[in-house]
């Protein structure tokens, strides 16, 4: 199974020290250079993300196709990161593309991709038994990492994970 990965779902992982989650969850994944270079941005403040690049779980890939890159930059606004990310997905037939902007997933539907968030894969680390719940993690992420998310989807992820906002 081939995962690509946009920059958000990492570092926001890594910020709450949760980054293996996706290793339990999917195995290894994949992420292009321009998203290895986004993480490293932060690494400098965050451990987790600073050893992004020597994991054996996360494979960082070129993207061979560089003028539909630049097609994506110009055309559909969105920024470099989630233009490799789309495109490396498209490239390698990927089974999966996890990224949460909304503009990012918007020009991944259109291109045929199946998505899915980093709300998403908390939700599958669930069901596969990694984590027992979802919402500490949700609360972390908002409380450590600035990871913004509407008290709709809040309560939504919380109720597709049997959970509620007043559990423990």
């Amino acid at each position: 199974m081939t995962i690509v990965c946009n920059t958000s779902p990492i570092s926001n992982l890594a910020v709450i020290g949760q980054l293996n989650l996706l290793h339990e969850v999917y195995g290894a994944i994949v992420i292009p250079y321009a998203v290895a270079n986004e993480v490293a941005k932060i690494s400098p403040s965050c451990s987790q993300a600073a050893m992004i690049p020597i994991l054996p779980w996360i494979e960082i890939k070129e993207v061979k196709l560089r003028q539909t890159v630049d097609s994506l930059l110009q055309q559909q606004k969105v920024d470099l990161g989630e233009a490799e990310a789309i495109i490396l997905a498209i490239q390698l037939n990927a089974d999966l593309l996890i990224i949460d902007e909304q503009l990012g997933r918007s020009v991944a539907k259109q291109k045929g991709l199946k998505i899915t968030g980093l709300l998403g894969a908390l939700l599958e680390a669930k069901s596969k038994g990694v984590i027992l719940q979802v919402k500490p993690i949700i609360d972390d992420l908002i409380a450590q990492a600035r990871f913004r998310v509407s008290a709709d989807l809040y309560s939504k992820v919380l109720s597709l994970a049997d959970e509620s906002s007043i559990d423990q």
